[in-house]
């Protein structure tokens, strides 16, 4: 047990040196990158995916995703996307997968009309290969995960783990952010996502992972910190990570992070007995402590501004017109393309450079659910039902995935505001397809 404590400090360690390294010498973030792949395929080729080995390697390129991407590790924009497939492909491979996720095949057969209708584009300015690419990683990525997880039996000890997996890079991320802004004050000066406070990346995609590491060390704090030790500890970067991520100034992400919390907590309370429901009711009341002593300091070091900013209000506290950071725009007139073009749709990738004649220039979308309409019609529309439909399929027959809820609402949440960018919210949504085995006959015991 002391040995377990000790390698688990001895991570959050080295993830946090890791950031200051690279932060020093960032050349370095491309071998990282690199050396992720290389000790990763090693691993999964010398254990034949025994124990569900790519799992763990897809968690630590997710969790680590934004950190290479803001820091030059990344050997282009999809790189993690791709190595996230490959890995799962290995999976399959070694250890087989259920015919029944086959369906997932039939999803991206919904996308095949699509992509033929942008095949035959012939306009000299629209790279169909680069368009394809960009748009369909993120959906594919989430199809080979889901068919490699789809009702695999893992313990939930287990699945913790991979949670954590994930969450070490997400330190790193973190520690690199305080490196890179250590004063937030001295930069702070209206209520827009803050690039300076995101360490120069998007601010949706760091306010993204960054939600997903509150829910992770949320997790590990309530359930798993069985010493004084482990309790400080999670604690503090369960607090370090809410604050990092309160003020990128992004909501989306934050947002997002607090309900897959509450998501746990209430299907916690609902599955407890009289005795866990007394001790939930005091980590009801400790989690809003905690979480009002991170929102008050957020408040003060941005001089209130960021109660503004989810008050939906400007820098002098005048109301925004728009509520989405002129999101509302853009999933209009993907929604007007769609009644256009409703049964095939106007193109894989074809919406961007559809929107130019509506809005009067090209911007991508952020939202997957109305990018998926405009583009492939109808059969978006089917592909994004089956997505909706196959996990609580699955969860009718195995009640005992305590993060379902969690994690089928990260990906539904996150494609509203972020699409797909990063590989997170593909891997996270096949998570929840996992049927998971608590050997704990009551959890909440162990609050």
């Amino acid at each position: 047990m002391k040995n377990k404590k000790l390698s688990y400090v001895a991570l959050i360690v080295f993830h946090a040196l890791l950031a200051l390294i690279i932060y020093i010498i960032p050349f370095l973030s491309k071998i990282y990158g690199l050396l992720v792949l290389a000790v990763g395929f090693s691993i999964v080729y010398r254990t034949k995916n025994k124990n569900n080995e790519v799992l763990f390697v897809s968690a630590y390129l997710v969790g680590i995703e934004v950190f290479l991407r803001m820091t030059g590790g990344n050997l282009n924009n999809e790189y993690v996307k791709f190595s996230v497939m490959f890995f799962m492909l290995c999976g399959m491979v070694y250890s087989n997968f259920s015919k029944s996720a086959l369906i997932y095949l039939f999803f991206l057969m919904l996308l095949v009309p699509g992509i033929l209708i942008t095949a035959s584009v012939a306009e000299i300015d629209i790279d169909v290969k680069k368009v394809l690419f960009f748009n369909l990683s993120g959906p594919f990525c989430l199809a080979i995960c889901a068919i490699y997880m789809f009702d695999r039996k893992i313990e939930f000890e287990t699945l913790q783990n991979i949670l954590i997996t994930i969450g070490l890079p997400i330190i790193s991320t973190t520690v690199y952010l305080f490196l890179y802004t250590p004063s937030i004050k001295d930069v702070i000066t209206g209520t827009q996502s803050n690039y300076a406070t995101s360490g120069g990346f998007g601010p949706n995609q760091v306010s993204t992972i960054l939600g997903f590491g509150m829910f992770i060390f949320f997790t590990q704090l309530v359930l798993y910190s069985k010493s004084k030790l482990e309790l400080i500890l999670n604690a503090g970067l369960l607090a370090f990570i809410s604050y990092r991520g309160i003020v990128t100034f992004s909501r989306g992400g934050i947002i997002t992070g607090a309900v897959m919390i509450v998501c746990l907590l209430l299907l916690l309370y609902y599955f407890s007995n009289a005795k866990g429901k007394i001790k939930l009711n005091i980590v009801f009341v400790l989690t809003g402590l905690l979480s009002l002593g991170i929102w008050t300091y957020s408040s003060l070091q941005t001089k209130g501004l960021i109660d503004k900013r989810y008050a939906n209000k400007d820098a002098i506290g005048r109301e925004k017109k728009d509520r989405l950071g002129g999101r509302e725009q853009i999933m209009d007139a993907e929604i007007k393309l769609f009644q256009d073009n409703t049964v095939f749709g106007v193109g894989a990738g074809l919406s961007k450079s559809k929107r130019l004649e509506e809005l009067g220039e090209e911007v991508a979308s952020h939202n997957e659910i109305t990018r998926l309409l405009a583009e492939h019609g109808l059969f978006g529309l089917f592909g994004f039902l089956v997505l909706c439909a196959v996990p609580f399929i699955l969860y009718i027959k195995n009640k005992q995935h305590l993060y379902f809820f969690s994690f089928f609402m990260f990906w539904l949440l996150t494609i509203n505001h972020a699409a797909m960018r990063t590989a997170a919210p593909a891997f996270v949504y096949a998570l929840a397809l996992l049927s998971v085995q608590v050997k704990i006959p009551d959890q909440a015991e162990k609050l």
